[in-house]
């Protein structure tokens, strides 16, 4: 009776790793979703650039670590391990692709919410959320959080206001002391162009985690420079 050679374990990328590829690998894969900089990556392990460089492209190749876009340094190279998704810090989020904020999406999301506080007169962000999914308009739902991101958005600019249901009138279905939005006029629909959204700022849902020193910063956007330098 033969028995069958037993197949020996298959190894993966990161078992034939040498020293300086651990320890770069290790380094990278440490700072999980956020990723790292490369040129923080040289001060923190010290390596010589030849061997630093040789291990940065060979950790590429076998695919264990990626290059992604960092939309607040958009000039620096910066690295995540493979099995990690960019942070929404590092990507932007849903409103952001291939690191470009997309603006035709974000300004039809600004009219769909519009259209649906126009039509109910008073909504909530449930409401609105609720009627954004009925509406069949996107693929994929957006989350309470995108939504509420583009209406902060929308009352910055000026488009529809913010408020709390007095439990009377127009608010008779909205519990009392419930935020809800209400469109300051325009045509149904389509929200008006103000001065404010001609900045790069009056489209950016991400402008309420916008601080002159956080991660998302005038200091860092490339967009906001752009528009002033313009």
């Amino acid at each position: 009776m033969s028995l069958k050679r037993k197949q020996p374990d298959k190894k993966s990328p990161a078992d034939s790793l040498s020293d300086h590829e651990h320890i770069l690998y290790n380094l990278i894969r440490g700072k999980q979703d956020i990723g790292i900089w490369a040129g923080d990556m040289k001060r923190e392990i010290n390596l010589p650039n030849n061997i630093f460089n040789k291990s940065l492209k060979s950790l590429q190749a076998k695919n264990l670590i990626k290059e992604v876009v960092n939309i607040q340094n958009k000039g620096r190279k910066h690295y995540m391990a493979a099995e990690f998704e960019p942070s929404k810090e590092i990507s932007g989020g849903a409103w952001y692709v291939d690191g470009k904020l997309d603006v035709d999406f974000i300004n039809i999301v600004r009219a769909q919410c519009v259209r649906h506080i126009v039509r109910l007169k008073v909504a909530t962000l449930e409401g609105i959320s609720d009627a954004l999914k009925r509406s069949g308009v996107f693929r994929e739902d957006l989350t309470k959080q995108q939504i509420e991101e583009i209406l902060r958005a929308l009352v910055l600019d000026g488009d529809i206001v913010e408020l709390k249901s007095n439990g009377s009138g127009v608010f008779a279905n909205v519990p009392v002391g419930k935020v809800c939005y209400k469109s300051k006029g325009g045509s149904v629909g389509e929200p008006r162009i103000g001065a404010f959204v001609s900045i790069p700022c009056g489209v950016c849902p991400q402008i309420g985690l916008c601080t002159p020193d956080g991660i998302i910063s005038p200091k860092t956007c490339e967009y906001y420079t752009k528009w002033f330098d313009f």
